[in-house]
């Protein structure tokens, strides 16, 4: 993918199983935060949609559409630029996201 270090719009995140970076929008659970998920189609485990990673059988975590706010694809694996978690995605929803603010 071209761009790859840039918050694009959740309606245009691959829903083919690869692992993309997400934005959890802020709740009364917490802050804004980055979590690495998925598509799922689901399984006997739980319905179709967008899962945490870090799901198991039986302890599934899934997010509704609406808990996420944009995502990213995961930054190449390059040591030299320090690898870090990129910050969560703070600014309004549709406005600038991909540049459509401009």
């Amino acid at each position: 993918m071209d761009e790859p270090e840039r918050w694009r719009h959740m309606s245009t995140a691959p829903k083919d199983g690869s692992r993309i970076l997400v934005t959890v929008r802020p709740s009364e659970q917490g802050p804004a935060e980055v979590d690495l998920a998925y598509w799922s189609r689901g399984d006997q485990f739980a319905g179709e949609g967008w899962r945490a990673s870090d799901s198991s059988p039986g302890r599934v975590v899934e997010y509704a559409e609406p808990e996420l706010k944009c995502w990213m694809p995961l930054p190449s694996a390059n040591l030299s630029r320090g690898g870090s978690m990129p910050a969560p995605w703070e600014g309004d929803d549709a406005q600038q996201l991909d540049g459509s603010g401009i």
